[in-house]
Protein backbone atom coordinates (compact mmCIF):
# COMPACT_ATOMS: atom_id res chain seq x y z
CA UNK A 1 0.00 0.00 0.00
CA UNK A 2 0.97 3.98 -0.53
CA UNK A 3 1.81 6.06 2.61
CA UNK A 4 3.88 9.38 3.41
CA UNK A 5 6.77 8.24 5.56
CA UNK A 6 8.88 10.47 7.33
CA UNK A 7 12.90 10.27 7.38
CA UNK A 8 14.88 12.33 9.74
CA UNK A 9 17.37 12.39 6.74
CA UNK A 10 15.26 12.24 3.64
CA UNK A 11 12.48 14.32 5.29
CA UNK A 12 8.41 13.36 3.41
CA UNK A 13 8.43 10.59 0.73
CA UNK A 14 5.44 8.97 -0.74
CA UNK A 15 6.47 4.95 -1.10
CA UNK A 16 4.62 1.93 -0.80
CA UNK A 17 5.08 -0.12 2.28
CA UNK A 18 4.12 -3.20 3.84
CA UNK A 19 0.53 -3.84 3.88
CA UNK A 20 -0.51 -5.19 7.34
CA UNK A 21 -3.32 -7.63 8.78
CA UNK A 22 -5.02 -6.62 12.08
CA UNK A 23 -4.45 -8.06 15.30
CA UNK A 24 -7.06 -8.93 17.76
CA UNK A 25 -9.15 -6.55 19.05
CA UNK A 26 -7.97 -4.00 15.66
CA UNK A 27 -9.35 -3.37 12.57
CA UNK A 28 -8.05 -2.50 8.95
CA UNK A 29 -9.29 0.61 7.20
CA UNK A 30 -9.40 1.37 3.77
CA UNK A 31 -9.04 5.68 4.25
CA UNK A 32 -11.09 8.05 2.24
CA UNK A 33 -9.71 11.30 3.91
CA UNK A 34 -7.46 12.43 6.55
CA UNK A 35 -6.84 15.78 8.12
CA UNK A 36 -3.65 17.87 9.15
CA UNK A 37 -2.94 19.36 12.83
CA UNK A 38 0.05 21.46 13.49
CA UNK A 39 1.16 18.53 15.65
CA UNK A 40 2.45 17.06 12.36
CA UNK A 41 4.71 19.52 12.16
CA UNK A 42 5.83 19.57 15.54
CA UNK A 43 6.41 15.75 15.92
CA UNK A 44 8.86 16.35 12.64
CA UNK A 45 10.84 19.23 14.09
CA UNK A 46 11.02 17.25 17.30
CA UNK A 47 12.03 14.10 16.27
CA UNK A 48 14.78 15.67 13.75
CA UNK A 49 17.58 15.22 16.23
CA UNK A 50 17.02 11.42 16.22
CA UNK A 51 16.40 8.74 13.58
CA UNK A 52 13.06 8.19 12.75
CA UNK A 53 10.69 6.15 10.03
CA UNK A 54 6.81 6.82 10.40
CA UNK A 55 3.21 7.61 8.85
CA UNK A 56 2.45 11.03 10.13
CA UNK A 57 -1.48 12.15 11.02
CA UNK A 58 -3.78 11.87 13.68
CA UNK A 59 -7.04 12.69 11.96
CA UNK A 60 -9.14 10.11 9.27
CA UNK A 61 -11.98 8.45 8.32
CA UNK A 62 -12.68 5.57 6.50
CA UNK A 63 -14.43 2.03 5.23
CA UNK A 64 -13.26 -1.01 7.80
CA UNK A 65 -12.33 -3.99 5.03
CA UNK A 66 -11.15 -6.50 7.65
CA UNK A 67 -11.73 -7.32 11.23
CA UNK A 68 -9.13 -8.34 14.14
CA UNK A 69 -10.40 -11.75 16.16
CA UNK A 70 -12.98 -10.24 18.83
CA UNK A 71 -14.04 -7.48 17.33
CA UNK A 72 -17.91 -7.31 17.76
CA UNK A 73 -19.21 -4.03 18.11
CA UNK A 74 -18.32 -3.49 14.25
CA UNK A 75 -18.96 -5.03 10.90
CA UNK A 76 -17.34 -5.20 7.77
CA UNK A 77 -17.31 -2.21 5.22
CA UNK A 78 -18.61 -0.03 8.61
CA UNK A 79 -17.57 3.94 7.79
CA UNK A 80 -15.93 5.07 10.74
CA UNK A 81 -14.30 7.95 12.14
CA UNK A 82 -10.72 7.57 13.73
CA UNK A 83 -10.49 8.86 17.32
CA UNK A 84 -6.19 9.79 17.41
CA UNK A 85 -6.35 9.61 21.31
CA UNK A 86 -4.22 6.42 22.62
CA UNK A 87 -4.85 4.39 25.58
CA UNK A 88 -6.98 7.32 27.10
CA UNK A 89 -10.67 5.97 28.43
CA UNK A 90 -12.33 8.57 30.62
CA UNK A 91 -12.28 12.42 30.63
CA UNK A 92 -10.56 12.20 34.61
CA UNK A 93 -7.83 9.26 34.27
CA UNK A 94 -5.41 11.44 32.36
CA UNK A 95 -2.31 9.49 31.52
CA UNK A 96 1.05 10.86 32.49
CA UNK A 97 2.27 10.97 28.64
CA UNK A 98 -0.84 11.08 26.83
CA UNK A 99 -0.35 9.21 23.36
CA UNK A 100 -1.47 10.26 19.93
CA UNK A 101 -1.85 8.79 16.55
CA UNK A 102 0.71 10.04 14.30
CA UNK A 103 4.31 10.15 15.44
CA UNK A 104 5.88 7.58 16.80
CA UNK A 105 3.15 5.33 15.86
CA UNK A 106 2.12 5.44 12.21
CA UNK A 107 -0.99 7.51 11.37
CA UNK A 108 -3.32 8.15 8.45
CA UNK A 109 -1.22 9.84 5.65
CA UNK A 110 -1.67 6.01 3.80
CA UNK A 111 -4.02 4.25 2.14
CA UNK A 112 -4.80 2.37 5.00
CA UNK A 113 -4.51 2.32 8.86
CA UNK A 114 -4.79 -0.97 11.61
CA UNK A 115 -5.74 0.22 14.55
CA UNK A 116 -7.32 -0.97 17.91
CA UNK A 117 -11.19 -0.93 17.84
CA UNK A 118 -11.89 1.05 20.82
CA UNK A 119 -10.40 4.00 18.81
CA UNK A 120 -13.13 4.14 15.82
CA UNK A 121 -16.66 5.63 15.99
CA UNK A 122 -19.26 5.10 13.43
CA UNK A 123 -19.44 8.27 10.84
CA UNK A 124 -22.16 10.41 11.11
CA UNK A 125 -24.17 10.39 7.98
CA UNK A 126 -24.61 13.41 7.39
CA UNK A 127 -21.06 14.45 7.70
CA UNK A 128 -19.22 13.81 3.94
CA UNK A 129 -15.71 12.08 3.92
CA UNK A 130 -13.28 15.27 3.78
CA UNK A 131 -15.60 16.11 6.27
CA UNK A 132 -15.27 13.40 9.13
CA UNK A 133 -11.67 13.13 8.23
CA UNK A 134 -10.75 16.74 8.98
CA UNK A 135 -12.80 15.91 12.45
CA UNK A 136 -10.93 14.44 15.25
CA UNK A 137 -8.13 16.35 16.67
CA UNK A 138 -8.96 19.61 16.85
CA UNK A 139 -12.77 19.07 17.46
CA UNK A 140 -11.45 16.77 20.54
CA UNK A 141 -9.28 19.32 21.93
CA UNK A 142 -11.52 22.14 21.54
CA UNK A 143 -14.73 20.37 23.26
CA UNK A 144 -12.25 19.18 26.05
CA UNK A 145 -10.66 22.65 26.52
CA UNK A 146 -14.50 24.22 26.62
CA UNK A 147 -16.47 22.06 28.45
CA UNK A 148 -14.97 19.46 30.44
CA UNK A 149 -12.00 22.30 31.72
CA UNK A 150 -13.42 25.81 30.85
CA UNK A 151 -17.13 24.58 32.01
CA UNK A 152 -18.65 27.24 29.50
CA UNK A 153 -22.38 27.52 29.61
CA UNK A 154 -24.93 29.19 27.73
CA UNK A 155 -25.24 32.94 27.77
CA UNK A 156 -20.84 33.01 29.26
CA UNK A 157 -19.05 34.85 27.89
CA UNK A 158 -15.59 33.01 25.71
CA UNK A 159 -13.11 35.02 24.11
CA UNK A 160 -10.74 32.58 21.39
CA UNK A 161 -7.52 34.56 20.36
CA UNK A 162 -5.90 33.60 16.63
CA UNK A 163 -9.40 32.58 15.25
CA UNK A 164 -8.34 30.38 11.92
CA UNK A 165 -7.01 27.06 13.06
CA UNK A 166 -9.18 24.00 13.68
CA UNK A 167 -9.44 24.07 17.20
CA UNK A 168 -10.25 27.42 17.18
CA UNK A 169 -13.09 27.41 14.68
CA UNK A 170 -14.44 24.49 16.14
CA UNK A 171 -14.67 26.64 19.70
CA UNK A 172 -16.56 28.77 17.97
CA UNK A 173 -19.23 26.39 16.45
CA UNK A 174 -19.22 24.49 19.53
CA UNK A 175 -19.69 27.63 21.63
CA UNK A 176 -22.57 29.25 19.31
CA UNK A 177 -24.23 25.98 19.23
CA UNK A 178 -25.31 26.42 23.08
CA UNK A 179 -25.70 29.58 23.20
CA UNK A 180 -22.87 31.30 24.37
CA UNK A 181 -21.47 34.82 23.06
CA UNK A 182 -17.78 35.03 21.48
CA UNK A 183 -15.10 36.88 21.11
CA UNK A 184 -12.65 36.50 18.24
CA UNK A 185 -8.78 38.15 17.47
CA UNK A 186 -7.02 38.22 14.84
CA UNK A 187 -4.50 40.26 12.69
CA UNK A 188 -5.97 39.41 9.73
CA UNK A 189 -9.44 41.68 8.83
CA UNK A 190 -10.41 38.58 6.28
CA UNK A 191 -10.36 36.19 8.97
CA UNK A 192 -12.11 38.05 11.13
CA UNK A 193 -14.77 38.57 8.60
CA UNK A 194 -15.33 35.08 8.04
CA UNK A 195 -15.97 34.86 11.97
CA UNK A 196 -18.54 37.00 11.66
CA UNK A 197 -20.16 34.99 9.36
CA UNK A 198 -20.02 32.32 11.79
CA UNK A 199 -21.44 33.92 14.75
CA UNK A 200 -18.51 35.47 16.47
CA UNK A 201 -20.19 38.40 18.50
CA UNK A 202 -17.06 40.34 18.75
CA UNK A 203 -14.10 40.77 16.14
CA UNK A 204 -10.94 42.24 17.76
CA UNK A 205 -7.79 43.18 16.28
CA UNK A 206 -5.11 41.22 17.80
CA UNK A 207 -3.59 44.86 18.94
CA UNK A 208 -6.19 46.68 19.69
CA UNK A 209 -7.28 47.67 23.16
CA UNK A 210 -9.37 44.59 23.78
CA UNK A 211 -11.15 46.55 26.98
CA UNK A 212 -12.27 49.69 25.02
CA UNK A 213 -13.63 47.82 22.45
CA UNK A 214 -15.95 45.13 24.17
CA UNK A 215 -17.76 47.55 26.71
CA UNK A 216 -20.23 44.92 28.39
CA UNK A 217 -17.96 43.26 30.29
CA UNK A 218 -15.08 40.95 30.10
CA UNK A 219 -14.82 37.35 29.17
CA UNK A 220 -15.72 34.11 31.71
CA UNK A 221 -13.47 32.06 29.84
CA UNK A 222 -10.30 32.76 28.03
CA UNK A 223 -9.48 29.70 25.19
CA UNK A 224 -5.45 30.32 24.68
CA UNK A 225 -2.95 28.82 21.88
CA UNK A 226 -1.04 31.57 21.81
CA UNK A 227 0.89 31.95 24.95
CA UNK A 228 3.28 34.95 26.58
CA UNK A 229 2.41 37.58 23.42
CA UNK A 230 -1.08 38.08 24.58
CA UNK A 231 -1.07 36.67 28.39
CA UNK A 232 -0.59 39.87 29.88
CA UNK A 233 -4.24 41.02 27.88
CA UNK A 234 -5.73 38.20 28.69
CA UNK A 235 -5.92 38.80 32.55
CA UNK A 236 -6.89 42.67 31.57
CA UNK A 237 -10.49 41.13 30.13
CA UNK A 238 -10.94 37.86 32.19
CA UNK A 239 -13.35 38.27 34.74
CA UNK A 240 -12.85 37.43 38.64
CA UNK A 241 -12.64 33.60 39.22
CA UNK A 242 -12.60 33.17 35.21
CA UNK A 243 -11.16 30.28 32.91
CA UNK A 244 -7.93 30.83 31.01
CA UNK A 245 -7.32 27.26 29.50
CA UNK A 246 -4.37 27.04 27.43
CA UNK A 247 -3.77 24.53 25.10
CA UNK A 248 -0.60 25.90 23.26
CA UNK A 249 2.33 27.78 23.31
CA UNK A 250 2.58 29.24 19.49
CA UNK A 251 4.72 32.05 20.75
CA UNK A 252 6.40 30.47 23.21
CA UNK A 253 6.77 28.29 26.12
CA UNK A 254 7.66 31.28 28.89
CA UNK A 255 4.95 33.18 30.51
CA UNK A 256 6.05 36.22 33.64
CA UNK A 257 2.94 37.49 35.67
CA UNK A 258 2.78 39.14 38.93
CA UNK A 259 1.01 36.46 40.96
CA UNK A 260 -1.07 39.43 42.59
CA UNK A 261 -3.38 39.52 39.12
CA UNK A 262 -4.20 36.10 39.48
CA UNK A 263 -4.77 36.36 43.53
CA UNK A 264 -6.05 38.86 43.95
CA UNK A 265 -9.40 38.33 41.00
CA UNK A 266 -8.99 34.52 41.76
CA UNK A 267 -8.26 33.59 38.44
CA UNK A 268 -7.99 29.83 37.41
CA UNK A 269 -5.38 29.06 34.99
CA UNK A 270 -5.99 25.60 33.30
CA UNK A 271 -4.02 23.37 31.06
CA UNK A 272 -5.23 20.91 28.12
CA UNK A 273 -4.88 18.42 25.72
CA UNK A 274 -6.65 16.66 23.35
CA UNK A 275 -8.88 14.51 24.96
CA UNK A 276 -10.26 11.03 26.38
CA UNK A 277 -11.90 8.09 24.31
CA UNK A 278 -15.47 9.28 26.75
CA UNK A 279 -15.14 13.07 25.41
CA UNK A 280 -14.42 11.98 21.69
CA UNK A 281 -18.13 9.68 22.13
CA UNK A 282 -19.56 13.01 23.41
CA UNK A 283 -18.48 15.64 20.74
CA UNK A 284 -19.51 13.32 18.26
CA UNK A 285 -22.97 13.80 19.87
CA UNK A 286 -22.55 16.68 20.41
CA UNK A 287 -21.80 18.01 16.71
CA UNK A 288 -24.50 15.39 15.86
CA UNK A 289 -27.30 16.77 17.87
CA UNK A 290 -26.31 20.27 16.49
CA UNK A 291 -25.29 19.34 12.72
CA UNK A 292 -22.19 20.77 13.36
CA UNK A 293 -19.93 20.24 10.09
CA UNK A 294 -15.91 21.70 10.20
CA UNK A 295 -15.04 24.43 8.36
CA UNK A 296 -13.34 23.44 6.02
CA UNK A 297 -10.24 25.60 4.53
CA UNK A 298 -9.13 23.40 1.63
CA UNK A 299 -8.11 19.82 0.45
CA UNK A 300 -4.95 18.08 -1.35
CA UNK A 301 -4.64 15.06 -2.97
CA UNK A 302 -2.17 12.76 -0.34
CA UNK A 303 0.60 12.69 -2.86
CA UNK A 304 1.02 16.69 -2.70
CA UNK A 305 0.96 16.52 0.97
CA UNK A 306 4.42 18.80 1.14
CA UNK A 307 1.64 21.42 -0.16
CA UNK A 308 -1.10 20.54 2.32
CA UNK A 309 1.52 21.22 4.98
CA UNK A 310 2.47 24.50 3.64
CA UNK A 311 -0.73 26.02 3.67
CA UNK A 312 -0.99 25.29 7.33
CA UNK A 313 2.35 26.35 8.21
CA UNK A 314 1.59 29.71 6.39
CA UNK A 315 -0.86 30.37 9.11
CA UNK A 316 -3.07 31.65 6.64
CA UNK A 317 -5.80 28.83 6.66
CA UNK A 318 -9.08 29.11 8.19
CA UNK A 319 -10.21 25.94 9.08
CA UNK A 320 -9.12 22.34 8.70
CA UNK A 321 -6.73 21.27 6.37
CA UNK A 322 -7.73 18.17 4.25
CA UNK A 323 -6.26 15.21 2.48
CA UNK A 324 -8.02 12.96 -0.41
CA UNK A 325 -6.84 9.20 -0.42
CA UNK A 326 -8.17 8.85 -4.10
Amino acid sequence: MKAIIYQTQTGLSYQEIENKRPKAGEVKIKLKSAGLNRRDLFVMNQQRSHETFYTPGSDGAGIITELGEGVMDFELYDAVIINPSLDWDTAKNVPMTPRILGGPSNGTFSEYIVIPSQNIIKKPVYLSWIEAGILSLSALTAYRALFTKGQLQTGQHLLIPGIGSGVATYALLFAKAIGAKVGVTSRDEEKLRKAGDLGADYLLKTNSDWKTAIKKGNFDIILDSIGPALFPKYIDVLKPDGNLVTFGASSGDSVNLSLRSLFYPQLNILGTSMGSKEEFEQMIQFITHHNIKPVLDSVYPLIKIEQALERMKSGNQFGNVGLEME
